[in-house]
């Protein structure tokens, strides 16, 4: 497989010394994504744009005045992230025409730094799922698949996971994924690549179309910890546009010096993550990994999230709830899909919506306003609220004994697209996210690191939580696993 064999901070050094200059990268990753656009990981190809950011790069490149370590480095972005000029679409039929007049902040940030945006990559529609397979243009094939024919294919994980492939088969070296409840980590994991969600409100969501409002945040894909900070410190910090952002000013985390210390690291293992459905190698690699922190200076201890169990119930009423919220806004008077019934004002609506939402959208809107209902309102939504503070609580708790909680990130390693479909969406939401989405609902900094492949060959990724605007710690870690087990060596 034709993988990009340079790191950030490496192929940045290659521009200084003029080994390699932006425009042959960009030439090279455009010429990449055409070659294996079977992978069906990018929905949109920006080359024009593109080419002309590589041009403007490789010019400052020359005159010595580059902007940063991001400067001519190709990335793509999620087609849920505005872009100015490119198509935005969802992958919905529904914004499949649809393109936005500004960029996104994290968007914004980056171009500003000079990094190259090569287009939009595939997701399931509006963010709903976890296999990267409900999209209006077909699924994405996880580029470790043994099988790329038929059904017989890896599933990328979802709902990112066209921007995980993107990074893993080697067409981009950072990509831009957002996070609910486990969309950016869980393609991490099946892909092999580092997914990190950051702390709600450390990242700007302005100009990402909504999903979970008080949930949702921009999360960050690459092959290296390294390169995760690099994109980290570029996007991070507060933003006027967005009332969620912190408003402290965001410092900016240095890649440490020699070697990392474990000495006293506190690790804590969540009992209640040894669930049914737990792989025996994730259960091996997981004990590894435990092993490795401890034998090298951390503490590792057993600790309780003793509502673990309750977690996915409250997550999926929540998820319903604010998704039938921000779904009504596509009625197809103001932007997106237009029915042509003309009948009446109701008519348009219902045909609009009917046409340009797939079912698994459908079903989220009816059960989210099922769960709203006046007299369901206390019995689930209040109630749901009420157990995500309790959950909240637990890391807390957990946090005042330990400084990080190392967990699975997926059950297992990626299925088969053909076992994959036998479930319905809402059950394989309700086994993909097990171990993704309490972080999202406690607004706690995750990162996903791959550690190993399984006797099957494929990616098995282990998980990093710790308590609010942690990132620092987390990465630190997650540095160091990854210099332990070597998984670039796969890469290369």
């Amino acid at each position: 497989m034709n993988r990009l064999p340079l790191r950030i901070r490496k192929l940045s050094e290659c521009f200084r010394d003029k080994s390699l200059d932006p425009v042959t990268v960009t030439e090279h990753s455009l010429a990449l994504i055409d070659q294996l656009k079977h992978l069906n990981a990018f929905v949109r190809i920006s080359r024009t744009q593109a080419l002309l950011q590589a041009e403007s790069a490789k010019d400052r490149y020359h005159n010595n005045t580059p902007r940063g370590v991001l400067d001519g480095v190709t990335i793509a972005v999620k087609d849920n992230f505005c872009t100015k000029g490119i198509h935005t679409t969802c992958a919905s039929r529904m914004l499949e025409s649809f393109v936005p007049t500004y960029n996104a902040t994290v968007v914004e940030r980056l171009q500003q730094l000079g990094a190259v945006v090569l287009g939009k990559t595939n997701l399931d529609q509006f963010g709903m799922g976890s296999g990267c397979i409900d999209s209006i243009f077909g699924p994405t094939r996880n580029s470790w698949s043994e099988e790329l024919e038929n059904d017989l294919f890896r599933i990328a994980g979802g709902s990112s996971g066209g921007s995980a492939v993107a990074v893993a088969a080697g067409l981009c070296y950072a990509a831009l994924g957002s996070d609910t409840g486990g969309s950016t980590r869980n393609p991490a994991s099946y892909c092999g690549v580092v997914g990190l969600k950051p702390t709600y409100g450390l990242l700007s969501r302005h100009g990402l179309i909504p999903l979970v409002n008080s949930m949702d945040v921009p999360g960050i894909m690459t092959r290296t910890v390294d390169d995760c900070r690099s994109v980290l410190n570029a996007i991070a910090g507060p933003d006027d546009r967005d009332s969620t952002t912190v408003k402290t000013q965001f410092k900016t985390i240095p890649s440490p010096d020699g070697d990392i210390s474990l000495k006293g690291l506190r690790v804590g293992i969540p009992v209640e993550y040894h669930c049914d459905g737990l792989d025996k190698e994730v259960l091996e690699t997981w004990t590894i990994v435990a092993d490795l922190l401890e034998s090298s200076g951390a503490t590792v201890t057993a600790v309780s999230l003793p509502n673990t169990a309750s977690s996915i119930f409250v997550y999926s009423i929540l998820n319903q709830c604010e998704v039938s919220s921000n779904m009504s806004r596509y009625d197809g008077i103001e932007y997106g899909h237009r029915s042509q019934e003309d009948a009446s004002t109701e008519q348009l609506y219902a045909k609009t919506r009917a046409e340009g939402f797939n079912s698994v959208v459908k079903n989220r809107i009816l059960s989210g306003n099922y769960f709203l209902l006046r007299q369901n309102y206390d019995k689930y939504f209040q109630k749901a609220l009420k157990v995500r503070r309790l959950i909240a609580d637990d890391f807390v708790q957990a946090f005042k004994s330990v400084d990080v909680l190392l967990t699975p990130t997926t059950l297992t390693d990626a299925p088969l697209y053909k076992d994959f479909i036998q479930s319905n969406n809402r059950d394989q939401c309700a086994v993909q996210d097990f171990c993704t989405q309490s972080a999202n609902m406690a607004g706690i900094p995750a990162l996903s690191v791959p550690v190993r492949l399984s006797s099957r060959r494929l990616p098995i990724s282990l998980q990093l939580m710790g308590n609010h605007f942690s990132e620092n710690v987390l990465l630190s870690v997650a540095a160091w696993i990854e210099k332990e087990v070597d998984f670039m060596s796969f890469y290369e």
